[in-house]
């Protein structure tokens, strides 16, 4: 399943594209506004340079996650090649420890969260072939518990976003048989609400982070018919405000990450045309920060690399033009995605 789910998921979403050529006669780029793409690669990069101001003091334990948002955010712009690939390998490496995880910088604990992130990392560059992939699947299949869940790391914190990372890991190393995966469904099927959202553990608040870890994990394992997909859909789609922007929860405000954890469950479970889409993009394209780069939560807040990932991203998702493909489970290129599943 996992060899051919990001072929066919491209057919869940339309050619807006053309779309919008025909209803309106014009690019969606000159109806709405234009992605800023030189501004953003100059933000990326120069984030990437920054080692001592304030920000980059308190998010040093978070740099491998950051390292995936903004290179992915590069790679989507087409602009990978902006980076040294070595240097950044070799950084890599040297966040990992002898029991096979990563940290999120080096010296940092090992941690499913970050371990994740250098493999994506390591994907986008072709590089997996660095890794000792018996150890770091051995690693990650040994936080499995008994009930199907994932702990994050040793001291046992459960939580449906390490059931996905489990699951897109191991199948992105081709080692999912190293773990249960029927228990994993099961843990994860149990954490749907009568509201069709998911929680981070059974009987936990519906969340749409929450979503896209139980819905990416279930497509990834080829179990989506366990879904109703009527009803999670239509949870999905009331995330929806009259900006054109999505929320997490029920009467929360709009943040532009919402793009897309709510956006790829959509597409996954064939609900897109549910949502407005030429709002959900001028919504974004309202975020960015036009004179130097990068997308913030809403308009004329701050802008963050984690939220000019998810901005740029959904936008992807959208087919907005110019952009490479993402794949809505793994949250890759489709590209990178076909070169390991397909090429290899």
């Amino acid at each position: 399943m996992c060899t051919i789910f990001n072929m066919f998921t491209r057919m869940f979403l339309p050619d807006f594209h053309e779309f919008h050529q025909i209803a309106y006669g014009r690019p969606i780029n000159d109806r709405m506004g234009e992605l800023k793409i030189e501004k953003h690669v100059k933000y990326i990069l120069s984030v990437e340079k920054r080692k001592d101001d304030f920000v980059s003091v308190v998010m040093e334990h978070l740099r491998l996650n950051g390292a995936y948002w903004g290179l992915t955010t590069l790679d989507i712009l087409g602009k990978l090649d902006a980076v040294d690939q070595d240097e950044v390998v070799s950084w890599v490496m040297q966040c990992q420890h002898e029991c096979g995880g990563f940290g999120g910088n080096i010296g940092h604990d090992p941690h499913m969260l970050y371990t994740l992130s250098a493999i994506q990392v390591l994907a986008l560059f072709d590089k997996i072939e660095v890794l000792d992939i018996e150890k770091v699947s051995n690693y990650i299949a040994g936080l499995q518990n008994d009930d199907g869940s994932f702990s994050g790391d040793m001291w046992g914190e459960v939580d449906t976003r390490f059931s996905y990372i489990a699951i897109c890991s191991l199948a992105i190393l081709h080692q999912l048989d190293k773990i249960n995966v029927e228990t994993a469904v099961k843990y994860i099927l149990s954490c749907q609400n009568l509201d069709g959202g998911f929680g981070c553990t059974p009987g936990a608040e519906s969340h749409a982070g929450q979503n896209f870890c139980c819905v990416g994990a279930l497509a990834i394992t080829g179990s989506l018919h366990h879904v109703d997909k009527d009803l999670l859909g239509w949870w999905l789609c009331e995330r929806q405000v009259k900006s054109g922007g999505l929320n997490g929860r029920p009467e929360k405000l709009p943040d532009v990450c919402y793009s897309w954890w709510v956006l790829s469950c959509l597409i996954m479970i064939d609900r897109v045309h549910w949502i407005d889409k030429e709002k959900l993009v001028k919504f974004i394209l309202d975020c960015q920060d036009k004179e130097n780069g990068g997308i913030s939560d809403r308009p004329d807040d701050a802008v963050d690399v984690f939220h000019t990932y998810f901005g740029v991203a959904g936008l992807s998702l959208l087919e907005y033009p110019g952009l490479k493909a993402i794949d809505p489970a793994y949250a890759l290129p489709v590209e990178v995605v076909d070169r390991i599943f397909v090429s290899k």
